[in-house]
């Protein structure tokens, strides 16, 4: 039996500064206005991915992609399962897939816009949300071209993104210092992915620590900006690369700026932001070689997962108050055991 309606969760208002309980707003639809056309899936959505980027996504201003309107599903990326095609479609019933469905129960794709997944050993499809995902491995092998022996330094290193860098560096045989906010935080990625020093910022001797622990740096990987970048700056060892991946005033409607960016002309050094779609037909190595790693143990994963497609909203603030440890996913629904029929 198909259900008679779905829910779908829109964006109702741009936030000046934080995401607020009224930014987004539930909808209801009824299930029979889907309409599976040619080369185009239905598809019922189980995870959806959480990512800081959201945050940009609903700020009126030129990116990569265009805003989110008011009224639109809330754009996400996430993993689903086909249950009804259309004519012509390159789909069956049952494929697990990963596309932008939205926050939404059930989405009509085309064929264009669905990649059919099929899980490595030792890996689950939940992994494509993340640890098969792709930011970490291009920003570190692409953008910073890690070498071995080098010294790599992570901020925001317990999130999802930092998490698989610093296993990713130390799988590359690097010296990989990670900064958290908390200490447990720390002791996870000392005592579970095996990273050669965690450190607290907000400890107040975080400055000395820093400078004690790293000496001088030759890949930053930076995922919150702000006064670590600026520390991370002072620490610049010749031709050293700094990652531009994220910032922690992702809600301050304007940001501060660098400081201390005069280091990059004395040490012959650069800094370089990426886009992960642009790696798009590049993928398959990455999950090959990620795919190894947890075959063989030496890539852990770890994720938040939050109940209920009407979780959402309250959940992605966690990303920038770090709370979360690890992924942070929504799961929708269990994947589903029989085809809901138009």
């Amino acid at each position: 039996m198909s259900p008679s309606t779905f829910s779908q969760i829109v964006l109702r208002e741009r936030p000046v500064a934080d995401i607020l309980p009224d930014t987004f707003e539930s909808k209801t639809r009824a299930f029979d206005e889907l309409h599976v056309g040619k080369s185009q899936a239905l598809v019922q959505v189980t995870y959806l991915s959480l990512d800081p980027a959201m945050r940009g996504w609903i700020r009126d201003g030129r990116s990569y992609l265009p805003p989110v309107k008011i009224g639109q599903v809330m754009r996400s990326g996430g993993l689903g399962v086909v249950v009804s095609v259309g004519e012509g479609s390159k789909f069956q019933k049952g494929d697990l897939v990963s596309g932008m469905f939205g926050w939404t129960e059930y989405a009509v794709m085309d064929d264009k816009s669905l990649e059919k997944i099929s899980p490595p050993p030792g890996s689950t499809s939940i992994d494509f949300l993340n640890t098969l995902g792709m930011t970490a491995y291009f920003g570190l092998h692409d953008v910073g071209q890690l070498k071995t022996g080098e010294t790599l330094v992570v901020s925001g290193a317990a999130g999802a993104v930092g998490a698989l860098v610093c296993q990713l560096g130390k799988r590359a045989g690097a010296r990989v210092i990670g900064i958290a906010g908390t200490i447990d935080k720390c002791a996870w990625l000392e005592g579970d992915l095996g990273v050669d020093k965690a450190l607290n910022y907000k400890s107040p001797t975080f400055r000395e620590d820093f400078a004690k622990a790293v000496g001088y740096l030759d890949v930053y990987f930076d995922n919150v900006g702000g006064e670590v970048l600026e520390l991370a700056l002072s620490r610049l060892n010749q031709n050293a690369r700094i990652v531009l991946w994220g910032i922690s005033a992702y809600n301050d409607p304007q940001p501060k700026g660098l400081k201390g960016y005069l280091t990059l002309i004395a040490q012959r050094a650069k800094m370089q932001g990426f886009v992960v779609f642009d790696y798009a037909e590049q993928y398959p190595v990455a999950v090959k070689e990620i795919a190894a790693g947890l075959a063989d143990g030496s890539i852990k994963s770890k994720f938040h997962i939050v109940d209920g497609l009407q979780n959402a909203p309250s959940a992605l603030p966690m990303l920038f108050s770090g709370a979360n440890v690890g992924k942070l996913v929504v799961k929708v629904s269990d994947e589903p055991s029989t085809s809901p029929k138009l």
